[in-house]
């Protein structure tokens, strides 16, 4: 396949299809941490403790249970989420976007669903979490200028909404089709680990060098992608809610964050060798591939030489 951006224009059927989030089903699994304040450990935890709960939470247990004993008390995070006060009011943008996230959570769950039924197996929806500023996951503690992430330790999804004001300000991927793209692509990321792929492939990174263990980083990420493309595809001929210039507004979101495109902006070169997400040829290239075949079996970014 020639390398280069997919094409312009896709089926007809993509693209005179009226957009319609509003009506959309809510998802009951959105954590919704903002205005709770970025955690912090309390004094009387020790090195020890703090060493200890990292382990865990790298283990996949919960680091809180552990912090909570070494502290003598209550969770060093924080009290509870019922007990926090809100520190600010929530801008009515941000309502509004937290809304139109849990209905894109909810469209990706009626679609995987659907997908490992008809496969024989049983889809867990992962939950998803909105924070402002930073946030403690079971993979460590990240800020929100980090970006949105799945951690496969709690299968959940991070986000700061602040992110999507960057990815229309900053990065030029304005619309909230791109905005939907980014939740379906850490939702890819979900769908791999109940798949095992993710820990196959963390294996095999383990015993290769620098430079090949990123190749596979590449090739997990532009799964990922493909398989956003699968949910476009199912939103858009099956629930049909999506609006001429939708699928444009994913694609250009795509090949804004490829690592050409970003590395080009901040140094003004380009590195192929540290690549660990794709360049945005091959990130558009497989979110299209997804997109027109809306099968997940053509996803497969590990068993072909044209990445």
């Amino acid at each position: 396949m020639r390398e280069g951006p997919p094409p312009a224009r896709l089926p007809e059927l993509l693209q005179t299809i009226n957009m319609r989030w509003s009506d959309g089903r809510r998802s009951d699994n959105v954590d919704d941490r903002r205005g709770m304040g970025a955690p912090a450990v309390a004094g009387g935890v020790g090195l020890v403790g703090i060493l200890l709960a990292i382990a865990v939470a790298l283990l996949g247990g919960d680091p809180f249970v552990v912090l909570q004993q070494f502290s003598g008390g209550g969770s060093p995070f924080g009290p509870a989420p019922a007990q926090v006060s809100r520190q600010r009011q929530k801008a009515p943008a941000d309502d509004k976007m937290a809304d139109f996230v849990s209905v894109v959570l909810a469209d990706t769950e009626d679609t995987w669903k659907k997908e490992f039924r008809d496969n024989g197996g049983t889809y867990r929806s992962p939950k998803l979490v909105i924070f402002d500023g930073v946030v403690a996951s079971a993979c460590g503690q990240a800020a929100g200028s980090t970006g949105p992430f799945y951690c496969p330790n709690d299968e959940k999804v991070y986000i700061d909404l602040a992110f999507y004001r960057q990815l229309r300000q900053q990065m030029g991927a304005p619309g909230d089709f791109a905005q939907a793209y980014v939740i379906a692509h850490e939702i890819g990321h979900h769908v791999q680990h109940q798949l095992g792929i993710d820990q196959q492939v963390q294996k095999m990174q383990r015993r290769l060098p620098q430079a090949q263990a990123n190749q596979l980083s590449v090739r997990l990420e532009l799964q990922a992608d493909c398989f956003a493309g699968v949910w476009a595809h199912r939103t858009a001929t099956q629930r049909q809610t999506l609006e001429e210039g939708d699928i444009e507004e994913a694609i250009n979101a795509a090949g804004r964050i490829g690592d050409d495109t970003l590395q080009r902006q901040s140094t003004g070169r380009v590195r192929p060798d540290s690549f660990t997400h794709g360049s945005s040829a091959q990130r558009q290239r497989w979110f299209t591939k997804g997109l027109q075949s809306g099968d997940m079996n053509q996803c497969d970014t590990f068993n072909t030489n044209q990445v």
